[in-house]
């Protein structure tokens, strides 16, 4: 069972016409008896006079206290109405025969209360202003039926009965109109605010900044972002938006680009650079329209972030072409490694031996950088799956220990009572160890304990670290900062795509590979996230 609707308030402004139409309406009445220019011909004036006056302080006081009745239920209203239509008609009934033209002011009343009353009370008004106006012209034709007079005349009242009628049908039709009209304002002004709450959210949210900017250049909304590029605080910026002043009072600078960009263009591709508060800045325009005459929205975008994008896209299609140049390297990679094996076999001469192994060394360094390269090229195929790390490590430690010919004695492992359950690639992450603890042993002293593979959790029990550590000379501190760059090596015989390698592995499983290093040593730390049991 539906639960009736309340009934809406009146609308303020119309209270505020219909109390002033009455108060007018009285007023003219009362200052028809007291001006005899213009002074209606009334039967019993005295008492006319008195009703008239008692009805003018009436609608004076409703006039001020039409605020409050808009507070109270509707029935108050409705009283109201039905007393002014009552008294119209007791001021028809006292004119003197073929005075009638006060009964048109039934009709401004019905309009009136149709408003009020959103049009679903119009038909009841003008029922009772018939009842009242048949009645009347009933009583007329008695009082003349008694006098022996012939008065039988009802066209007058009802064609003003039907002129009431239709004036309320008019009333609760356009009053529908209106609401529909209404409603569907409210509803669009709704999607609109919401709208602007979301491009607020979604602007906010942006890591470049963000000014709009309408047709008189005025800063209609910013993002936190813009702010912080432009060296400004927040308080500044909203203050100008409030002020409605120009994109000029925040920053000269691009105020002074944007008037040098043609208008007929409607997007700027290109970042422009520019130096603001001794910050490098990548400015670009968007016009909102066809040009930017009709407002434009500006992106403001840290120089240094759009030269790192761009030299990833520059790292990204070379690796592509690396990848490509080892497979076609490869093949005739495989004919000289075979030529040579076979050449070996035959050969008897000291020197030629010496020279073909140069050869194979070479060959065989060659075949593991384009390993190397085809491995980094599949890095983002990863094939992750949840296990438990204490086990891997032993496995691993075992397994490298046998390999690379180590003794346990020299390389040991520690792994906590409490260890968890990780996400990754068993294939990856065997190859970061791997890399990893054959780069410490081969800069260790080699001897018992110098490597030390442990395994440790953090505070917040959510990462698990797995600690590789060396007892070498360390890192030398000019060649830390090009540590993970690709082919970066100080051995004859290195590739320089291992740490660089491991970092994009790890990297590609989200976890992090970092380093710390001192004349005692060197440590790299593989922090992963503990699985989701």
């Amino acid at each position: 069972m539906s639960t009736p609707q309340p009934e809406k308030a009146p609308d303020l402004q119309h209270l505020r016409l219909y109390s002033l139409y009455r108060l007018c309406a009285s007023g003219m009445l009362l200052g028809s008896q007291l001006w005899p220019y213009f002074k209606h011909t009334f039967q019993a004036p005295a008492f006319v006079f008195w009703i008239l006056v008692v009805f003018f302080f009436y609608a004076l006081t409703v006039s001020f206290s039409f605020r409050h009745l808009q507070s109270k239920s509707g029935l108050a209203l409705k009283l109201q109405t039905s007393l002014d239509i009552v008294f119209i008609v007791v001021m028809m009934h006292f004119l003197q025969d073929g005075q009638s033209g006060i009964g048109l002011l039934l009709i401004i009343n019905i309009i009136f209360a149709g408003l009020i009353s959103d049009g679903r009370f119009a038909m009841f008004y003008a029922a009772i202003a018939t009842i009242g106006i048949l009645l009347e012209n009933t009583h007329q034709v008695l009082k003349h039926s008694l006098q022996n007079g012939s008065y039988n005349d009802y066209s007058s009242s009802v064609l003003l009965s039907l002129s009431c009628f239709a004036t309320a049908w008019l009333a609760q039709t356009l009053t529908s109109r209106m609401q529909s009209s209404e409603k569907l304002a409210t509803e669009r002004g709704q999607d609109i605010e919401q709208l602007a709450r979301t491009n607020a959210l979604i602007t906010q949210e942006m890591p470049n900044g963000v000014l709009v900017i309408d047709q008189h250049q005025r800063l209609k909304h910013y993002n936190l972002q813009a702010c912080k590029l432009l060296g400004l605080e927040d308080s500044q910026c909203q203050e100008i938006v409030k002020s409605q002043a120009t994109l000029s009072m925040l920053t000269p600078a691009i105020t002074q680009l944007l008037h040098s960009s043609p208008a007929n263009r409607p997007i700027s591709q290109d970042a422009t650079k520019l130096t603001i508060n001794n910050r490098d800045l990548g400015i670009r325009f968007h016009a909102i329209s066809e040009n930017m005459d009709n407002g434009v929205v500006i992106f403001i975008e840290d120089w240094s972030q759009i030269q790192t994008q761009a030299h990833q896209v520059k790292l990204a299609a070379l690796g592509r072409l690396t990848a490509n140049i080892a497979h076609e390297i490869r093949n005739p990679l495989s004919a000289i490694s075979h030529a040579t094996q076979l050449l070996q076999e035959d050969s008897v001469d000291p020197g030629t031996e010496r020279m073909l192994q140069i050869i194979s060394d070479n060959v065989q360094r060659l075949d593991q950088i384009i390993k190397d390269v085809l491995e980094l090229n599949r890095r983002d195929r990863t094939n992750q799956e949840q296990f438990n790390i204490k086990n891997f490590m032993q496995e691993f430690y075992q397994q490298f220990c046998a390999v690379e010919k180590i003794d346990p004695a020299a390389f040991t492992l520690s792994i906590p009572e409490k260890h968890g359950m990780v996400m990754f690639d068993r294939r990856h992450i065997n190859q970061i160890l791997w890399n990893l603890c054959k780069n410490g042993w081969r800069h260790s002293k080699q001897q018992p304990r110098s490597l030390q593979l442990k395994v440790t959790g953090d505070k917040s029990g959510q990462f698990i670290h797995v600690l590789i550590k060396d007892d070498g000379s360390g890192i030398d501190p000019k060649i830390q900062p090009h540590l993970f760059e690709p082919f970066m090596t100080t051995e004859k015989t290195g590739t320089g795509l291992g740490l660089f390698i491991a970092r994009e592995l790890a990297e590609a499983n989200g976890a992090k590979l970092d380093y710390s290093s001192n004349t005692n040593g060197t440590q790299f730390s593989l922090t992963i996230k503990k699985a989701i049991v």
